[in-house]
């Protein structure tokens, strides 16, 4: 599971997560905390290359930080360190990042919403093109587009088209997020997505993922399926579980 893929996804993701917050905030000031998530990840790869990673997120008020290890079955591994900031300028939520690997790689990206309660969604990442082994399957060195609304109540939707723009693939992914809470501490997170464009075998691919996650706060469960991981022929399982402390 070889791939030149970086922080562009994760970025995006992040900021649904975490400027939901932002947007909804009252005025008081408060003074930031420090959070934690762990989450320990498995994959499993119908070539038999199954993996295995680790991620410790850290979230202190408008900037986040994260640093994890990712090994496979036949000895492939690599670590990692990321930041991230959080900006929120009026009708604009900004989030701009940079991350960090051994072997060589580093990536950067601009993600922002612009707008209140439904907002557009742009985006734009480059990295050096160095392979590099990641929790998402995006293409990374991509722009960004899509729309997204927080006007139903404890809901969230969005949709947004992740295209490489550099190497002239023509890979892009689609994502359908939605996202509700309930009462108490539960939130469900249903991720659809649709891929198209050319594989790294050179013939084109196209398919359709999903992804569901269950947050019941500090625990959350992730599983995920996708049958042309990386835009390669092998399909992915992936199970995850996870603590916020």
């Amino acid at each position: 599971m070889k791939i030149r893929f970086s922080i562009l996804p994760v970025a995006t993701m992040s900021l649904f997560l975490a400027t939901n917050a932002l947007a909804q905030s009252t005025p008081e000031i408060s003074a930031p905390s420090l959070a934690f998530k762990l989450t320990p990840s498995y994959y499993r790869i119908s070539d038999g290359n199954n993996a295995a990673d680790l991620n410790l997120r850290a979230n202190y008020g408008d900037n986040v930080g994260w640093i994890g290890y990712y090994r496979d079955r036949l000895g492939f591994q690599q670590a990692r360190a990321g930041y991230e900031n959080h900006t929120g300028l009026g009708a604009v939520r900004l989030v701009l990042s940079a991350q960090a690997a051994s072997r060589g790689f580093w990536g950067g990206a601009a993600n922002a919403e612009i707008g209140g309660d439904t907002f557009a969604i742009v985006g734009f990442g480059r990295t050096n093109l160095r392979d590099y082994y990641n929790l998402n399957f995006d293409p990374n060195d991509a722009i960004t587009l899509g729309a997204g609304t927080r006007a139903i109540r404890n809901t969230e939707l969005s949709l947004y088209m992740v295209r490489d723009d550099r190497l002239g693939t023509g890979q892009r992914v689609t994502h359908l997020i939605a996202r509700r809470a309930f009462a108490g501490k539960q939130r469900l997170t249903l991720d659809l997505s649709h891929k198209s464009g050319q594989r790294t075998a050179g013939n084109t691919v196209v398919g359709s993922g999903i992804t569901l996650t269950d947050d019941y706060a500090p625990w959350f469960v992730r599983a995920a399926y996708d049958p042309y991981v990386n835009f390669t022929g092998n399909r992915m399982t992936l199970f995850a579980l996870g603590r916020r402390f």
